[in-house]
């Protein structure tokens, strides 16, 4: 079985590698293709540093749009308390940083306290 070769709006990863950011922001939707097309001076900064130093680059920036170049690198994302690896794959061009990096808790309640329900008063308080 032959493995599917990865493509995002038709364009192979060489391919969309090969694009300026100006041709990469016509293929993206109308939210990503604002953002990149705007531009930020800390989203540039950022960029620079990311094509710099390549691998563990710490941001706060959440609504950076990945891009091409970005993919198969490690950047550690903030989440609210600490700053979380995550590795830039294939399928995640054209998506938010924010989107992968979870910035809350999964609400894990434990045994009914007193008052909670009619039936709390026979369950023991410990």
């Amino acid at each position: 079985m032959a493995i599917k070769e990865f493509k995002y709006r038709g364009k192979s990863l060489e391919e969309l590698q090969q694009l300026s950011d100006e041709d990469f922001a016509k293929l993206v939707p109308s939210r990503q293709r604002r953002s990149l097309l705007r531009g930020d001076e800390t989203k540039n900064l950022f960029l620079a540093r990311l094509r710099k130093k390549g691998d563990n680059v710490k941001t706060h920036c959440r609504d950076v749009v990945i891009r091409p170049f970005m993919v198969g690198k490690t950047i550690k994302v903030y989440k609210g308390k600490e700053f979380v690896p995550l590795l830039i794959q294939e399928e995640m061009i054209g998506h938010v940083l924010g989107e992968f990096v979870m910035t809350r808790k999964r609400v894990g309640h434990s045994s009914p306290g007193v008052g909670s329900t009619k039936s709390s008063s026979s369950v023991s308080v410990k």
